[in-house]
C-alpha cells in the first residue's frame, strides 16, 4: 500500500499564521465519512512530532497535526500582545482550529502539555470532541498547587529559580545554549526510554523553530506559567470517552503519579507501555499507532 504522506498548510488564526499538516485516506469512495482526529504536540515541539503517526491513522481517518501558536511553523507574538501562552488560550485556538478547518467534531490525540490543551478544549466545548487520548500527559507538578504538596526542599526553590528566569538578558543566554543540537540531543535522551530513537533527524526538526523571531519569549512565559488548570481540574469535567498511554520510563511525568487518572470515570483505560519514556508517539510508534487507530475505530462505530 502507497504511503501518505501528509501536506503542509497554514490558517489565519486572530490575525496570526498557524501551521498545521493534514493527511486523509486515498481509497474511500466518500472521504467525508472518514472521522477526524487532530494531533496536539507538547512543550518544545511541534506537528513535526506526529510525522510516525499521521501517515497510520490517515489510511482511515482525516488527520490533522496542529503548531500551537508560540512552536512550529505557527507564529509567535510577544506575549500578552495580544494573547498570553496559556492553556486557555491553546485551547480556544484548538476548538476554532476543529470549527473553521477541520469542519466537524474530531477525536483529539495529544502528548504532554498537549493533553492539557485537549481537555481543556473538551471541557470548554463538549459537542465539538468526541474523545480525547492523552499521551504522557503532563502532570504539571511545578503548578502553584501542586507545589504546595511537595516536601519544602522541593518546593520553596521554583519561585526564585522563576524570578531569576525573568530577567531576559540570562534567559537570552540559558536558551541558546538549549538550543544547540547537543543540548537537544541530551536533554531527549534523558526523556526517551528508547534512546536509539533520538536521531539527527529528530534534532534538527524540533531545532528549526527555536531561531523564528520570538522564540526566546515564548519559552520564558511559559517556563514561568504555573497557574492555569492541572489535570485533576479537568478529567472530572470530560464527558467524552478518555484513553490514556502512559511509558513506563518516563523520568519527567513519572507513571507512580500518574495512575490514578485511570479512575476517572471519563477515562476507560490506562495502557501503559515498556521500555519507553515520554514520547510514545515517536519512540515506539509500531506499539501506539494500532493502539490509537483502533480507539478511534472502536468510538466512531455507530
Amino acid at each position: 500500500m502507497q504511503t501518505i504522506t501528509a501536506q503542509s498548510a497554514t490558517w489565519k488564526w486572530q490575525g496570526f499564521t498557524i501551521g498545521y499538516q493534514h493527511a486523509g485516506p486515498t481509497q474511500l469512495d466518500d472521504q467525508s465519512d472518514a472521522p477526524a482526529v487532530v494531533m496536539i504536540h507538547g512543550f518544545g515541539a511541534s506537528s513535526i512530532h506526529w510525522r510516525k503517526n499521521m501517515p497510520e491513522l490517515a489510511k482511515s481517518c482525516q488527520v490533522y497535526a496542529i503548531d500551537l501558536i508560540g512552536y512550529g511553523k505557527s507564529d509567535k507574538p510577544m506575549p500578552g500582545d495580544p494573547l498570553d501562552y496559556t492553556f486557555e488560550t491553546w485551547g480556544e485556538q484548538l476548538l476554532a482550529f476543529c470549527y473553521e478547518v477541520v469542519g466537524k467534531p474530531a477525536f483529539l490525540i495529544a502528548n504532554s502539555i498537549g493533553c492539557v490543551v485537549a481537555m481543556q478544549a473538551a471541557v470548554s466545548d463538549p459537542s465539538w470532541i468526541r474523545g480525547v487520548a492523552l499521551l504522557d500527559c503532563s502532570l504539571r507538578l511545578l503548578h502553584d498547587r501542586k507545589r504546595q504538596t511537595l516536601p519544602w526542599y522541593r518546593s520553596a526553590p521554583t519561585p526564585y529559580i522563576q524570578k531569576i528566569l525573568g530577567y531576559r538578558p540570562l534567559i537570552k543566554l540559558f536558551f541558546n545554549q538549549l538550543a544547540k543540537p547537543k543540548a537537544v540531543k541530551n536533554i531527549l535522551r534523558q526523556a526517551y526510554g528508547r534512546k536509539e530513537e533520538v536521531t539527527d533527524e529528530l534534532v534538527s526538526l524540533l531545532l528549526e523553530p527555536a531561531f523564528d523571531p520570538g522564540a526566546v519569549d515564548v519559552f520564558l512565559a511559559f517556563i514561568r506559567y504555573s497557574q492555569g488548570p492541572i489535570p485533576e481540574d479537568l478529567l472530572p469535567k470530560l464527558t467524552c470517552p478518555a484513553l490514556i498511554i502512559w511509558g513506563q520510563e518516563d523520568p519527567w511525568e513519572p507513571v507512580e503519579l500518574a495512575r490514578a487518572y485511570g479512575d476517572y470515570p471519563a477515562v476507560e483505560d490506562f495502557i501503559e507501555l515498556e521500555g519507553v519514556g515520554h514520547c510514545p508517539q515517536d519512540e515506539a510508534p509500531e506499539l501506539v499507532n494500532p493502539i490509537l487507530a483502533r480507539w478511534v475505530k472502536e468510538k466512531n462505530t455507530p
